[in-house]
């Protein structure tokens, strides 16, 4: 993931609607949700959400099927890998064998296990 890339998917991140709407298809990965179940489950009108689903899927942190006469949407998973990829790239002040902490199988951080986060952990 480039830098411009990452701040897209940031800043389509900070604002709360869009938070709990990305966690939402999150949680309902891998079948996605359908945009009314989804304004539906958060109270949100659906014309403020057809907004806030149109920044996510710009920002790469979702996608939209037309299925029938539902659009259902997922979020991209390995978007958010790459973002959390980005944020860690440069962890363990230049130890590459100690940056394999932070991916456990799925790309993403296990917390505490950084040196920088857990002095306890640092190589002696």
């Amino acid at each position: 993931m480039e830098k411009p890339q990452a701040l897209d998917a940031l800043s389509a991140l900070a604002q709360q609607t869009r938070l709990e709407v990305f966690q939402l298809l999150i949680r309902y990965e891998p079948e996605g949700l359908a945009a009314g179940d989804i304004a539906e489950k958060l109270g949100v009108p659906q014309n403020t959400l057809s907004t806030h689903l149109a920044i996510l899927v710009r920002a790469g942190l979702a996608t939209s099927e037309r299925r029938s006469r539902s659009i259902i949407y997922r979020a991209v998973v390995p978007t958010v890998r790459g973002l959390v990829r980005y944020l860690v790239d440069d962890c363990c002040a230049g130890h590459p064998e100690l940056n394999r902490r932070f991916d456990y199988g799925n790309g993403s951080c296990a917390p505490g296990t950084c040196k920088t986060s857990d002095p306890e952990s640092e190589p002696k």
